[in-house]
């Protein structure tokens, strides 16, 4: 597939939410686990911040990046 592809498919709107969602689901959990003694104790910093805003990344990157595998799956197969 080629980088249009999935540019275009990583757009779609089902997608798009679906990243969404478990960004924050997932992303949540993890600012808890790893940052939590951090902000119950108030001794965050920009640092920390800019940590806890790269956590929201990582799950919406890998929801996004298996859905379009997915969906490019799907199309291979019903070619075949």
């Amino acid at each position: 597939m080629k980088i249009k592809q999935y540019v275009t498919l990583a757009m779609k709107p089902s997608i798009v939410k679906r990243g969404v969602t478990f960004s924050i689901v997932v992303g949540t959990i993890l600012i808890a686990i790893n940052h939590g003694d951090t902000i119950i104790n108030g001794t965050l910093t920009q640092k920390h911040i800019y940590k806890m805003l790269l956590t929201y990344s990582v799950p919406y990157i890998v929801s996004s990046l298996s859905s379009i595998q997915a969906i490019s799956n799907q199309k291979e197969q019903s070619n075949q």
